[in-house]
């Protein structure tokens, strides 16, 4: 795998200027402030499904549109980067980010007003914004930092994207602590990635941008597309489809998944932090490894491991085996992201932002429209296959009344309620206690006191529905039913992410395939602008 016309010299960052350092540190930023906002919606996913009742299917489309607008945004712009300019873009990712704080926000109220659909399309609308910010700004710190580092791009993309798992980290950390302290509202805990967000505004404020390497070249438009007629660029689109799949549809519910496997939530966050922390420091050592593997032979040894970690994820019975497997999975993930985009950069530099905006966009469009959805639909269907087998009478108890599939062509089915659930798992967790009285019963008592305007009649039908289920369907067999219902829920996690295993299976193909293409065609190198 070894590739002796691969040998950038490393940039040294103190090379560029003032004005430069501070551009990269900011659109480090940028990552560091979707990473925190991607963790903290993981972790209060549990919190949504319990107080507006969604399914697995329904977070998985929610968290979906937190990625697809993403890829839609950052293919977009990436044919206006460079005529717009990167100063322009970064001010409309900031309101872009700001605004979807706001939006977010408002769950509770549209909750309160229309119900769960109304909660539905409010968390909807803020992920979109979200993720259009984030597309809008991967839109420029990508192409930046190969103005940055011509001669190093896979490197310093990597370490730019070490932003990414820097910010799960961080919002797995305040997940932690808010789990710890207990009770903290989610709109708290989401409201953290403003932080970052507002650091990467102020210090680009006033900044110049550097002119793009096509740009500072006279490369026109049609150049650019051109680039996208080499087979070789079109099945590294195909393949960052998958890494989109594979990376940020698997994180989407990664926490959630072993936190089960851990029996515990807090467990599953530490873990995540682990397998981030693993992210994190070996992306700062991309610059190294490529230069004795080349970015395909990188790729190659990183499906390899994602392939053993997933499968293995999916059959763990032990903690100690679970951490191995993360481990295994953490590493494997590692590079995926930063690498491809160093390679297209490389390969096809007079593709310019297009190129890498069409990458970035064609993983998250992944992401989004597949990834996330459909790994939640695996876990429903899994679940709901397992519990009619072991209780049929409780899944009927617990089904959600419709029928549904996030993506046409997969077989509509009726996963199992959040509320429900969440009310079983209150159950079990304080009935030990004295004089110990339901939440669901703390709340319809609440609202039902509530006079005039405050009175909303929505949620009270919807608590009373809920109170009335636990009170004549349930309470007889809820000793029975946790077994069975949390059994299930653990099948349904791990059959989900065996089945995913097959994705970083056939990547590894696809990059043993380019290996063997560039050993016949006079080795891997990195391509150059001809002025």
């Amino acid at each position: 795998m070894t590739s002796p016309a691969y040998a950038n010299t490393p940039s040294d960052p103190d090379a560029i200027s003032p004005n430069n350092k501070w551009l990269f540190i900011a659109s480090f930023l940028t990552l560091i402030a979707a990473g925190i906002g991607f963790s903290v919606r993981a972790a209060i996913l549990g919190d949504w499904a319990a107080q507006y009742g969604f399914t697995l299917s329904e977070l998985g489309t929610i968290t979906g549109g937190g990625l697809t607008g993403f890829g839609i945004t950052i293919i977009v712009l990436s044919f206006f980067a460079d005529k717009i300019g990167y100063g322009p873009l970064m001010v409309l990712g900031f309101l872009f980010h700001f605004s979807s704080a706001i939006v977010t926000f408002f769950a509770t109220t549209m909750f309160d007003q229309y119900g769960k659909d109304g909660a539905f399309w409010c968390l909807n609308i803020g992920m979109w914004l979200f993720a259009l910010g984030n597309g809008t700004c991967e839109a420029v710190i990508n192409p930046l930092t190969a103005t940055l580092f011509p001669r190093n791009k896979t490197h310093w993309l990597n370490i730019l994207h070490a932003g990414w798992p820097g910010g799960l980290i961080i919002g797995a950390l305040l997940g932690v602590l808010f789990e710890t302290l207990g009770n903290v509202r989610w709109e708290y805990q989401l409201a953290t990635f403003v932080v970052p967000t507002l650091a990467y505004g102020v210090l680009m404020l006033g900044r110049k941008f550097p002119k793009s390497e096509v740009t500072a070249s006279g490369v026109e438009i049609g150049t650019m597309l051109a680039q996208f007629a080499a087979p070789v660029l079109l099945f590294l689109l195909f393949l960052h489809a998958m890494v989109g799949y594979v990376e940020l549809g698997t994180d989407s519910w990664i926490s959630s998944i072993t936190g089960r496997i851990l029996e515990s939530k807090t467990a599953g966050l530490w873990l995540f932090i682990w397998t981030s922390g693993l992210m994190f420091v070996l992306r700062f050592f991309a610059g190294p490894i490529v230069h004795r593997i080349n970015p395909l032979g990188l790729l190659f040894i990183s499906a390899l491991f994602g392939t053993a970690g997933l499968y293995l994820l999916g059959t763990t019975e032990t903690v100690y085996m679970c951490v191995i497997a993360a481990t295994i999975y953490g590493v494997g993930k590692t590079f995926y992201w930063p690498t491809m985009l160093g390679v297209a950069s490389e390969r096809f530099p007079k593709g310019g932002a297009l190129v890498l905006g069409f990458m970035g966009g064609c993983g998250m469009l992944s992401a989004g429209l597949l990834g996330g959805p459909v790994i939640g639909y695996k876990q429903d269907y899994f679940t709901t296959q397992n519990l009619q087998e072991t209780n049929k009478d409780a899944y009927d108890r617990f089904k959600v009344e419709n029928k549904s599939a996030p993506v046409p062509g997969l077989p509509p089915i009726a996963g199992l309620d959040g509320s429900k659930f969440a009310v079983l798992e209150d159950y079990e967790k304080n009935k030990s206690k004295k004089d110990f009285k339901l939440g669901i019963a703390k709340d319809l008592e609440l609202v039902s006191k509530q006079e005039g305007k405050s009175k909303n009649e929505s949620l009270l039908m919807d608590l009373t529905k809920l109170n009335t289920w636990w009170d004549t369907e349930e309470k007889a067999n809820a000793d029975t039913d946790i077994k069975n219902v949390v059994a299930a829920r653990l099948t349904g996690g791990k059959e989900a992410l065996k089945v995913t295993a097959l994705v970083p299976a056939i990547m590894a193909v696809g990059y043993l395939l380019l290996l063997i293409y560039f050993k016949a065609t006079g080795g891997y190198k990195q391509e150059e602008i001809s002025h």
